[in-house]
């Protein structure tokens, strides 16, 4: 097969995996074409000791280079359906995507129908690790920095809503998503990657693959992904931060309430605070409190009536005053316990949290009055 990863500056003739001119006029600027065994050499073999996690798209193992550069490789646990040219194309497109709040991509490596992604290393893994993980693994979090990260990571998915080019939709926006740098900065990991692979094999990833607590009904339901699908997310988000409690792993209350529905009953009963992490013993009760409404406020059943993520910006960052009276609280949806969460079953798994209703019944109840939603 022709055997081409960046940083390799040469094509080596080993098959037919690209046709004749098939990637000539791709200019690939920002990013390298890393050769397998270097990939191979950096980590080990992919020892897993040197696994940093799992996730939907696949594997991700720390690395060091050569020259001692620290970078993470994913390696993709689906095949892509693209051809290589475009398989580039999006490459450069991701590669081009450049924020603060987002994890630098640095190469790629091709060979046969297997991919894999070469990012910048973050030094303290995830905040799904540092904040929801098992407790050797936490790390002190206090209101300050979970503030930090709340807002650099709404200005990270704000980038890519509103600026980047094209518009980017995460899909898949959650804590284990969300890395962090040696100082603790907040950067937005797998943007772009959903593009990748079919839809199909992107449904199993995000719909089913241990996410459900982040989201958003009509996308869960109706299929029907815009930028409010993200924004949903990152709510829940949002309050796994101020909670210091995961979204569908924890229980809350007598009815053992997931955390969103937990937060939706608080504020019926004027309660906001309680869903403040008793870990912070100092914390200001006004800010934090902002905090849960611009939550609720991106929670909404109705995706229209949910911010965009620059008016979340600017709710995080100034001091207004939000009326969450008003607000329509979501239905929330969770996979069954005796359902296989796989592409098959991943429809008829989705469920209401009561259990009383079908899937189906739940949908048409549910969304009858939501009119304005615009599918992808």
């Amino acid at each position: 097969m022709d055997f081409w990863c960046f940083g390799s500056g040469k094509r080596k003739k080993r098959n037919n995996l690209y046709s004749p001119g098939e990637s000539e006029d791709i200019s690939l600027e920002n990013v390298r074409l890393f050769p397998y065994k270097v990939l191979r050499s950096a980590t080990g073999n992919f020892n897993p000791v040197n696994q940093l996690g799992r996730g939907g798209f696949g594997v991700v193992y720390k690395g060091v280079l050569k020259d001692g550069t620290q970078v993470a490789v994913k390696t993709l646990s689906a095949n892509s359906a693209q051809g290589t040219r475009e398989f580039l194309t999006e490459i450069k497109m991701i590669s081009s995507v450049q924020h603060p709040n987002l994890v630098q991509l640095i190469g790629c490596c091709i060979e046969g129908r297997d991919r894999m992604l070469v990012y910048e290393y973050m030094d303290n893994n995830s905040l799904a690790s540092a904040l929801l993980g098992p407790r050797s693994n936490r790390m002190v979090l206090d209101w300050s920095k979970r503030v930090a990260i709340c807002v650099g990571t709404a200005q990270g998915l704000a980038f890519l809503h509103e600026e980047a080019k094209p518009h980017i939709v995460h899909r898949d926006i959650k804590a284990s998503n969300i890395l962090l740098d040696k100082d603790l900065n907040p950067k937005i990991g797998d943007f772009g990657l959903a593009k990748l692979f079919p839809d199909n094999v992107t449904h199993v990833s995000t719909r089913v693959a241990g996410t459900m607590g982040y989201l958003a009904p009509e996308y869960a339901l109706l299929g029907q992904l815009t930028r409010k699908a993200d924004i949903y997310s990152f709510g829940v988000l949002l309050l796994e931060i101020i909670s210091g409690r995961g979204s569908s792993n924890s229980a809350w209350g007598e009815d053992m309430m997931l955390l969103l529905e937990w937060t939706w009953k608080l504020r019926d009963e004027d309660k906001l605070l309680d869903i403040v992490d008793s870990e912070l013993v100092d914390y200001p009760e006004v800010e934090a409190l902002r905090f849960i409404k611009v939550a609720l406020f991106c929670t909404q059943a109705a995706s229209h009536h949910r911010p965009s993520m620059k008016q979340v910006v600017q709710m995080l960052s100034n001091e207004v005053e939000l009326d969450v009276k008003m607000l329509t609280q979501p239905d929330v949806y969770k996979t069954s316990s005796n359902e296989n969460t796989d592409a098959t079953n991943s429809h008829k798994s989705l469920q209401v949290r009561d259990g009383k209703q079908s899937m189906l019944t739940g949908m048409m109840k549910s969304f009858a009055s939501i009119t304005q939603m615009q599918p992808r």
